[in-house]
């Protein structure tokens, strides 16, 4: 009897909670491990293991333990209080975050196996977190000399927050979803279901733009003229007019683009469009006529910026591309850098020493931040849901939105000056 009982006594000392892997243990202490045993992944942390993707290993306790595994250690040492130091080990090398501390409900504390924390990285870090949107957000603006703050959603609402109290001073219920939202001077722009709205902050005036057709999934403003990108894949252009009934006057239509224009920048004289068709255009603002078309990308284009004389293109094929201008005018891809997920979008700005940064958002609730030239890794954001979109603010502030509703304030943190002997 006392050899059965030992040998269950064992067994069970072996065996993970299967209440605390459903986040529903409330036993302290419990007889069984409160511990996951997979392998280890990669050493970096992002190779193409399971643990990337979500998916558990599958595992045996009949199996030889990997040399380092969680396994090996906890049968090493015998003895489950060891589980938080293994624990720790592993998350150094775990770029995922716990789901359960993201709702404010993990119970497993230090033992946890992922990352309690919105970043990992120096240089940089949280300010406050604004959680009022109910759906994606799809528009982050800050108009030059405003302390309001606008941020545009698909669950049809912009919302106004005051720099200072970091509350939401207004809701705009514009009943439709908001696809876009940019500024310019005094101007809020916001992209609708076949229209866009244009709103001035001083005179506070507002007139509605109609041409697109289907949603406004991208703006940006060039050359004195507001370009909008449409659902059919057409990208219509504004500039300013003396009419009294309206201060924006269509000016063209540019078609080429067979699906819908998901993103939109302009950089030397140029204005670049990238489409789900897979192609990106390259359009003369002057004469607003296509001067090139670029098909290297093999599923759509999902986001565009210029980095001083480079165009940078990313992808839902899980790249990213820096095309450059080699001779004739013509772009080429000089360099290509593969994500493990899809790229939802980039962007580029300076950190605290001027250092160019580019973040950029996968599709694995992540941005990737990197430093140019070289793309070496500096850090990583982390949110409930995937980074729709990301803004740069005043103060070295940046803003980052995500498709849950959540909008984070950052913040560049300011490198110590060592004093010189």
């Amino acid at each position: 009897m006392d050899t059965k009982f030992a040998r269950r006594t064992e067994r069970i000392g072996r065996t993970t909670c299967s209440y605390w892997k459903a986040g529903k243990c409330n036993r302290n202490p419990c007889r069984f491990l409160h511990i996951e045993t997979p392998s280890p992944p990669a050493a970096c942390g992002y190779g193409n293991t399971a643990y990337s993707y979500g998916k558990k290993p599958h595992s045996s306790s009949e199996n030889t333990p990997k040399y380092g595994s969680k396994k090996a250690l906890l049968r090493d040492n015998g003895d489950r209080g060891d589980a938080t130091r293994v624990a720790k080990a592993f998350k150094k090398s775990s770029p995922r975050i716990c789901k359960y501390w993201i709702n404010n409900n993990c119970v497993h504390g230090e033992q946890c196996l992922y990352l309690h924390s919105w970043f990992r990285g120096d240089g940089f870090s949280t300010v406050t977190k604004l959680q009022e949107h109910k759906k994606v957000i799809t528009g982050i603006a800050l108009p030059v000399g405003s302390d309001k703050l606008y941020s545009g959603s698909t669950d049809g609402t912009v919302r106004i927050w005051d720099c200072h109290t970091g509350q939401c001073a207004k809701v705009i219920n514009l009943g439709a979803e908001v696809t876009s939202l940019i500024s310019e001077g005094s101007w809020i722009f916001v992209g609708l279901q076949n229209a866009v709205k244009a709103w001035n902050i001083q005179t506070m005036s507002e007139f509605t733009l109609d041409g697109p057709k289907g949603r406004v999934r991208a703006m940006t403003v060039g050359n004195n003229t507001l370009f909008a990108g449409a659902e059919d894949g057409v990208i219509f252009a504004w500039r300013g007019s003396s009419k009294a009934d309206s201060p924006f006057e269509l000016v063209a239509s540019l078609t080429g683009h067979t699906k819908a224009v998901v993103c939109l920048a302009v950089g030397c004289k140029m204005l670049y469009s990238g489409s789900m068709d897979q192609s990106i255009k390259v359009w003369d603002m002057d004469t607003l006529q296509c001067t090139m078309t670029l098909n290297d990308h093999t599923d759509a284009v999902t986001s565009l910026i210029c980095w001083d004389q480079y165009l940078l293109s990313s992808s839902s094929d899980r790249t990213i591309k820096v095309w450059a201008c080699i001779e004739a005018g013509s772009l080429e891809v000089i360099y290509t850098h593969t994500e493990e997920n899809g790229v939802v979008s980039l962007f580029g700005m300076p950190d605290a020493e001027g250092k160019p940064i580019l973040f950029s958002s996968c599709r694995d609730n992540s941005v990737h931040m990197y430093e140019l030239p070289s793309f070496s890794e500096r850090g990583r954001l982390f949110a409930k849901k995937d980074v729709a979109l990301i803004e740069l603010g005043p103060g070295g502030l940046f803003f980052t939105g995500d498709e849950s509703g959540l909008l984070m304030v950052w913040k560049w943190l300011e490198v110590p000056k060592v004093a010189s002997s």
